[in-house]
């Protein structure tokens, strides 16, 4: 039961930081807005993934070497970010009276996993958390592989409880809008909130690149 304790402390902790709007909540809106829930399903399973893979850095005593390769990091932020930009900019343009289509595209489920990964893995907040807040909250130097996965169970089960309501409203708003031949200017706010999202990305990263310069 020693556990007990820094396991409800890490629910709580992630739960809170998952909750503040930041560049993951912005890019799943987009993706819910512009693709529905199948869309920002497959994009959650992404930033879930994301999550597990810093949550195994963090106990494996990865975060030396994850400073590092602080200039990996740099690179992989600019590419979830250019990538976002991508793809607010083919959403922008895209033709409003095909948007329909992207729910049931064969290859919109992996890419937005991928999306939704990238981003994970190149955001400041995750990488904080993971990697300098949970080592306060859980005494990594005695998590085993159970409790390993007793924590990776923790974290999806938080992320999918503060984040799956995000993308439930962003598609219920994307019904009314549809229903109102409204599809453009939907396609403009998910290209907003994703473009958005990967321009402080991209913002984080040229501060990152001035700090080593």
């Amino acid at each position: 039961m020693e556990f007990t304790a820094p396991l409800l402390a890490y629910a709580a902790a992630l739960a809170i930081a998952a909750i503040i709007p930041g560049p993951g909540v912005a890019a799943l809106v987009g993706q819910s807005l512009a693709g529905g829930m199948r869309a920002s399903v497959f994009f959650l399973i992404g930033l879930a993934l994301g999550d597990l893979t810093y949550l195994t850095f963090a106990v494996a005593g990865l975060a030396v070497v994850a400073q590092t390769f602080a200039g990996a990091f740099i690179l992989l932020k600019i590419a979830g970010g250019a990538y976002l930009v991508y793809l607010a900019y083919r959403i922008w343009t895209s033709d409003a009276a095909a948007t329909t289509i992207t729910k049931s595209d064969g290859t919109s489920g992996l890419a937005a996993t991928v999306a939704g990964y990238t981003i994970t893995m190149s955001n400041p907040k995750t990488i904080i958390f993971y990697l300098a807040l949970v080592p306060t909250v859980v005494d990594l130097k005695t998590i085993g592989v159970s409790q390993w996965a007793v924590l990776c169970l923790v974290t999806v089960a938080v992320l999918g409880a503060t984040l799956i309501p995000y993308a439930i409203l962003a598609d219920r708003a994307r019904a009314v809008l549809g229903r109102s031949t409204s599809l453009r200017r939907l396609n403009m706010w998910a290209a907003g909130f994703i473009g958005a999202a990967g321009v402080v990305i991209l913002g984080e990263a040229a501060r990152a690149m001035t700090r080593r310069t």
